[in-house]
């Protein structure tokens, strides 16, 4: 193993550390992102670690954002939440590391499931704060903000920008070109896909956030496979 990779691994087991004693992740939550991030450099290097590593400082100064006018209560996030943002990244890394001859694609894959995973955090808390008029996605009628569902035109704008700062870290360590506006175009894919299911099968109790963003991350994920 190389020097950078070491460091990495270091920086993985500290980060794990510091999201359990700030309180940001429960201790199985905490391990469950270590295991993504070491399946994310193995698969794809540096890089991958790097990704994973923006999506999270993003997901966390979004939250924290104002946090008194979202009316939420902070909660250490949960295993299946962690899996649900990061799980399709990681099933990703390791069938690049499986196929490690050629794991371009699978590359692309995991950027594009943590674009998506960004987008929908930063425009689910920060469309919270910005957003001027939210409404259903389906439906168009307003609605309150925080709803399933709900988006607004600034809270999608912000959701973009977030896949394009995902994009731009994957140009700088695997180039830039085609492939970084697959990773916006998929990350903008799920974030759509995330909020229908939100107005649609999450509202009638189908299924829960927690499969609604794995559905995000693995939408955008299979649309830059496919393309």
């Amino acid at each position: 193993m190389s020097v950078t990779n070491i460091l990495c691994l270091l920086l993985i087991i500290i980060g794990v550390f510091l999201s359990v004693k700030t309180g940001k992740l429960s201790l199985r939550a905490a391990l469950s992102g270590g295991l993504i991030g070491l399946l994310l450099l193995l698969g794809a290097g540096v890089g991958g670690v790097v990704l994973l590593g923006v999506f999270f400082v993003l997901g966390v100064l979004a939250t924290s954002h104002q946090k008194e006018q979202k009316n939420t209560v902070s909660e250490e996030r949960t295993p299946q939440q962690v899996l649900a943002n990061g799980g399709v990244a990681g099933l990703m890394g390791a069938l690049a590391w499986l196929h490690s001859h050629n794991p371009s694609t699978y590359i692309l894959m995991m950027a594009a499931s943590l674009a998506a995973a960004t987008a929908d955090t930063l425009s689910s808390e920060l469309g919270m704060v910005y957003g001027k008029r939210t409404f259903n996605i389906l439906t168009f009628k307003n609605e309150p903000k925080g709803l399933d569902g709900v988006i607004s035109i600034e809270g999608t704008i912000i959701g973009v920008i977030g896949a394009v700062i995902i994009a731009l870290v994957y140009g700088a360590f695997y180039g830039f070109g085609a492939n970084c506006y697959i990773i916006v175009l998929a990350g903008f894919f799920g974030n759509i896909v995330d909020s229908v299911l939100g107005a649609t099968l999450e509202r009638k109790g189908y299924i829960t956030n927690d499969m609604v963003n794995l559905g995000n991350t693995l939408a955008a994920a299979l649309l830059a496979g496919w393309l």
